[in-house]
């Protein structure tokens, strides 16, 4: 099973980022975990449809190839970060080209707050909802404190965090092969 991780943030030590590559550790034997790189993505414009840039089809493609997506986003002003809008934008266009349609996935949100990533999930559950995107309900990943629970080289270093970490790996592939297995997933 290969999942396409995506995480909304391009800062160089950012913990979604980190969440992502500490998740592809944690998956169950059989499962891998690809993070996609989102820096070389133009800023959408429907002008450049046409004539889709090359990053963009690379990206589109890497999406209809995984078996599942997994969104790890931060939370900047109380949504999802540009980044990840600009990324699921084009992801989802030109109009019947939707490279979410019909994919398992899930969504976390790492954060240095007390309260985690819960209004940026929630406004990324409903963009993805809406795209088709068979969305993990449970378990949960929103992580506060993040800074108490990776280590300066950007390891998830809490025990208790991995357990969680393991879970909803776990939960993750147990949803695809579900979905697969039921005819409901792409």
């Amino acid at each position: 099973m290969r999942i396409l991780g995506i995480s909304g943030s391009l800062r160089t030590g950012s913990f979604n980022t980190a969440a992502l590559h500490a998740i592809g550790k944690l998956l169950p034997e059989g499962a891998e975990l690809e993070v996609a790189d989102l820096a070389g993505l133009p800023l959408y414009s429907q002008d450049l449809e046409a004539n889709l840039p090359a990053a963009v089809v690379k990206f589109k493609e890497s999406i209809k190839s995984a078996d599942a997506v997994l969104i790890a986003s931060p939370e900047y002003n109380y949504s999802i970060s540009g980044v990840l809008k600009n990324a699921i934008d084009w992801a989802s266009r030109p109009k019947g080209t939707n490279s979410f349609d019909g994919k398992p996935g899930a969504i976390l949100g790492v954060s240095n707050g007390r309260f985690g990533t819960a209004r940026a999930y929630y406004d990324a559950y409903k963009i993805l909802s809406g795209l088709n995107v068979h969305l993990l309900n449970y378990p949960q990943m929103l992580v506060s404190e993040g800074g108490k629970k990776f280590n300066e080289q950007g390891q998830l270093a809490d025990p208790e965090a991995v357990e969680k970490f393991k879970t909803f790996a776990a939960g993750l592939v147990d949803w695809t092969q579900k979905l697969k297995a039921g005819g409901i997933a792409k």
